[in-house]
């Protein structure tokens, strides 16, 4: 199928490309980008005026619920949140129900994924069997299957002997491992320490179990030279020391969530169960600091942390409620919102969801890595077609995610998407 987007403001973060012109794309890659094409007859014209054509964003944190609910058809509506929120490629962790440890488990969900040709999914592969922290997985098989990297997911390893033997094992065969930094005692409350978790009786979280962790991760990066990417960053010192990693030239990358990006604690007000995450929402002084190193690159990308909640886990006293938000559908606006707010301007809120993202997953992307979320010549065209100035407000309700729960919601955002190509096919559309 040959397909053009013509007049469209075309941004590519990588190379820095921006300018109006034309995209044109057959076989599912893109063979001209602003060049004209004298034999080209496209089946199909989308008229992008007024409108950003950018790469497809990769999202490296987002919850299907799959395997464990096939039932609800968990994967199809998470698949169509992300499409609908321009998202091409995601990364899914691997506490599912059964946890992802089995090479059998990892094929099947990215055959049932490939089967609904909507975005492409990546999934992390258990650390340890059952995420239980005792006995590593079979790594070269799971990779084998199509995981990406290895994970923990939420459950920390509390035994730092085995963790260490799993970095020793992945750095031996260059897999990367995925951790969210949190020291197991420490990060069991609720909420963040501080003043407003204490006058509301919430068992709290200090950054303590946020930056304990990094320095025991940082010391066994150290010896044992494996390459890791560090989960949803929360804090201003947890900032602080990625910074002093990186400049040490630890191979170390990180990311932070569209909630810790945009809220705070004070936010939770009273007791609202939307704003029971994890990390915790910390104070504002956090939050300004993660603004700022997503910004100057301390921070590598920004994901949506999707995760699905159903309706009766959610609604129950704030301390009891399940954990999590729906994000897919809300990443670009929130994304944009930040490069408003922050003055970073359009290219640099791309960048933190294409560009950057793709150069944490690195070769894990196989044959996708050359053209993973760039407009090149001869790439792959999973790209993203929405209107920048097109403000929007945020309803649970309208959601294709199953999740109707988010902290967002009400809010004004900009960047509607419009159009959703992935492998040059049309996934999304808006009417």
């Amino acid at each position: 199928m040959k397909l053009l987007i013509k007049n469209g403001r075309v941004i590519d973060p990588a190379t820095g490309f921006d300018q109006v012109g034309d995209l044109a794309i057959a076989a599912g890659r893109i063979v001209s980008l602003n060049g004209k094409l004298a034999d080209f007859t496209p089946n199909k014209t989308i008229d992008a005026t007024g409108c950003v054509v950018a790469p497809g964003l990769i999202d490296l944190s987002a919850r299907l619920r799959e395997p464990g609910h096939e039932h609800e058809r968990m994967l199809e509506s998470e698949l169509a949140a992300a499409v609908a929120g321009g998202v091409t490629s995601l990364v899914c962790p691997p506490d599912t129900d059964p946890v992802l440890d089995e090479p059998g488990l990892v094929e099947m969900l990215k055959f049932r994924a490939e089967k609904l040709h909507q975005s492409r999914v990546f999934p992390l592969g258990a650390l340890t069997r059952a995420l239980k922290g005792e006995a590593l997985t079979e790594m070269v098989e799971l990779t084998e299957s199509g995981c990406v990297g290895f994970s923990q997911a939420e459950v920390p390893l509390a035994n730092t002997q085995v963790l260490m033997r799993a970095m020793q094992y992945a750095a031996t065969f260059g897999y990367s491992v995925w951790l969210r930094p949190q020291e197991v005692h420490l990060g069991k409350g609720v909420a963040a320490s501080g003043a407003l978790a204490t006058r509301l009786g919430l068992s709290g979280v200090p950054v303590l179990a946020e930056t304990i962790a990094l320095h025991t991760i940082f010391d066994l990066v150290r010896a044992t030279g494996v390459r890791v990417h560090l989960c949803r960053i929360s804090s201003a010192a947890g900032v602080a020391l990625v910074a002093q990693a990186k400049a040490e030239g630890l191979n170390v990358t990180c990311d932070v969530s569209i909630n810790s990006l945009h809220l705070t604690d004070v936010d939770i007000g009273y007791f609202d169960s939307r704003m029971r995450l994890d990390p915790p929402l910390r104070q504002q002084r956090d939050r300004d600091a993660l603004r700022l190193g997503l910004l100057n690159g301390t921070i590598d990308a920004l994901v949506s942390d999707h995760n699905p909640v159903d309706e009766d886990a959610k609604t129950l006293p704030f301390a009891q409620a399940e954990p999590g938000a729906t994000g897919l559908e809300l990443l670009l606006g929130l994304a944009c919102k930040w490069g408003e707010d922050s003055q970073a301007g359009l290219m640099r809120a791309l960048a933190v969801l294409t560009s950057e993202p793709a150069r944490v997953l690195g070769n894990a992307l196989g044959t996708l890595q050359a053209s993973a979320g760039r407009l090149v010549k001869g790439g792959v065209a999973d790209i993203c077609v929405f209107e920048a100035d097109n403000r929007w407000t945020v309803d649970p309700a309208a959601l294709r995610s199953q999740g109707k729960h988010t902290p967002f919601s009400g809010y004004e955002l900009p960047a509607r998407v419009r159009c959703t190509l992935v492998g040059g096919q049309v996934a999304f559309e808006r009417a």
